[in-house]
């Protein structure tokens, strides 16, 4: 796995308006893939910068942003579907039912 030049501290506080502070290690193929399609969302948010710098027409720009936004949602529903596949059971497997809870709310948030 990539190694992270920020301490978890750093992290924390970057994200504490967001981050419920837990944490989860992440086998080699899901980090993988989660990092590549970031990687390629982040190439394509650039091109879009390049669209509007370069004064390319409004409805061409929209659909690149679309893609964007299609993208972010593959990106959605991959890290769901682990989240569920292991977060989630593991924590049914030992007896803590809250994590039902906070799945509920956090699809909740993502349904908005």
């Amino acid at each position: 796995m990539a190694e992270n030049t920020n301490s978890v501290e750093d992290m924390e506080e970057s994200c504490s308006c967001c981050c419920s502070g837990k944490h989860k290690e992440r086998d080699e193929k899901e980090y993988k893939d989660l990092m590549n399609r970031l990687k390629r969302i982040e190439g394509q948010v650039r091109g879009v910068e390049r669209m509007l710098e370069n004064d390319i027409y409004c409805t061409d720009i929209l659909i690149q942003v679309s893609a964007i936004t299609s993208a972010l949602n593959s990106f959605n529903k991959a890290l769901l579907a682990n989240h569920v596949k292991t977060c989630v059971a593991d924590n049914i497997r030992q007896g803590n039912e809250e994590v039902i809870d906070e799945l509920v709310a956090t699809l909740q948030k993502l349904m908005k």
